[in-house]
């Protein structure tokens, strides 16, 4: 039985709506679970719906590897306006008609932007300069530059076109896509990329995170489920390491190894990735990387 406060180990995969932040989702779950050792893993904006993955207890200390997996999102694109914040909840800077914008052309301009591409995010990120949120510069009417970094786009699709007349009159576009990507891609910049290559300007409409690495819509729950019958939800550390890690099972002697941080020889997987680690009994041991034939524990959960 568990002490009074402490919750449970395991991943809450929550569909979160539109309108509240991920900080609001991870304080209705610390709310849930009875326990302040909460957190997830990649931030949502409070515009965009989908996929979080939230930890509890024990669980905290896979979110960092699962943040860096591949994450799929479905998201409106509009052609023909800039905004300050690079979606909808900022306010236009600029309108540009964009109905003369061939297919060809945006087809070119995606392209542009999949693959390996360095990528400049949207100056009301939360990425810290000099110790300060950058979205805070902003808001303080800050002029600044955020460098490029690399990301890697393995899949922009576009799906849907629609030519529509903006509120302001002017004549846009806008594209329904689905984009594969890896951490730290910002698809309203994509979006604003995209706009800017094809010289009418562009911002996010609407994003939808339908995946985090193994975890999808299928396994996630609304808030609503969630306060309905919270424990029922949450995925077992071991079932969420199973699904998100490749597994190595190992015998008694190699796990009390583990369990103390002893380098043993690894699996033989070959692979760059974490690798999690299950006794005989099927417990969650660790995850580990093979590191020179040998197994180096990167968290041991036991």
């Amino acid at each position: 039985m568990k002490r009074k406060g402490i919750g449970p180990d395991g991943l809450v995969i929550v569909d979160k709506p539109a309108g509240i932040t991920s900080h609001t989702v991870v304080a209705r779950i610390r709310r849930l679970a009875g326990t302040r050792k909460v957190g997830h893993a990649g931030t949502l904006d409070p515009m965009a719906t989908g996929v979080l993955v939230v930890g509890s207890e024990k669980a905290t200390r896979l979110l960092g590897h699962l943040a860096l997996t591949t994450k799929t999102y479905e998201a409106t694109i509009r052609l023909g306006q800039t905004t300050i914040t690079d979606d909808a909840e900022g306010e236009v800077t600029a309108s540009t008609a964009a109905d003369a914008v061939t297919d060809a052309a945006v087809a070119a301009g995606v392209a542009k932007l999949t693959g390996a591409i360095l990528q400049v995010p949207s100056s009301v990120s939360a990425i810290k300069i000099d110790g300060k949120r950058s979205y805070a510069r902003v808001r303080e009417g800050e002029e600044f530059e955020l460098p490029s970094r690399p990301v890697t786009v393995s899949r922009f699709e576009v799906h849907a076109r629609r030519d529509a007349v903006a509120e302001d009159g002017t004549a846009v576009v806008d594209l329904d896509v689905t984009v594969d990507c890896s951490s730290g891609t910002y698809i309203r910049a994509l979006a604003r990329d995209l706009g800017a290559d094809l010289g009418v300007g562009g911002h996010l409409t609407a994003l939808r995170r339908t995946r985090v690495g193994a975890y999808g819509l299928d396994l996630a729950y609304t808030l609503e489920e969630l306060e309905d019958a919270f424990t029922e939800k949450v995925l077992p550390i071991a079932a969420a390491a199973a699904a998100a890690f490749p597994r190595w099972d190992v015998d008694e002697k190699q796990a009390r190894l583990i369990a103390t941080g002893v380098r043993i020889d690894g699996p033989g997987m070959g692979l760059s990735e974490p690798i999690a680690v299950f006794d005989p009994e099927g417990r969650f041991l660790a995850l580990i990387e093979e590191q020179g034939g040998k197994a180096k524990s990167v968290a041991v959960f036991v």
